[in-house]
């Protein structure tokens, strides 16, 4: 029986109504950027499968805002307004969870690379392997 290369992590919003879990290896890529929602909150994306990202608690809290191709589903909490994680639209088939919002980074190495979001269109598809298993 093989064991997981992922472990999973909890985090949260700021007010603690909403927790998530994220199975993450001990190596995780994670994404700077510069487009106008994410250079206005200074999120930092770290990509999933669907399988790896679990909501454990306040989902009722959740609020969805949409914008341009109403593809992407931001989600905040309803009472602090942070978003912890969200369906990116480049990853409609996984989650893109905020670094920031993880309860703790220990024994992480988070490997950070720029993302130019400004030209989405011209970059996205640099993003499509991030929320599929590797083989």
């Amino acid at each position: 029986m093989s064991q997981s290369p992922y472990h999973w992590r909890a985090g949260g919003c700021h007010c603690g109504g909403v927790r998530f879990e994220v199975a993450l290896s001990d190596r995780v890529e994670a994404q700077t950027c510069n487009c106008s929602m994410c250079a206005k909150t200074a999120y930092l994306h770290v990509i999933v499968p669907e399988n790896r990202f679990r909501i454990t608690a306040g989902v009722e809290r959740l609020v969805e805002y949409t914008f341009n191709t109403r593809v992407a589903k931001h989600l905040f909490c309803s009472e602090c307004g942070i978003k912890s994680f969200y369906r990116p639209r480049s990853n409609p088939d996984g989650w893109s969870v905020n670094a920031r919002c993880l309860d703790t980074v220990d024994g992480l190495d988070l490997v950070i690379e720029a993302f130019d979001g400004k030209n989405w269109e011209a970059n996205a598809h640099g993003l499509s392997h991030l929320s599929k298993e590797p083989a």
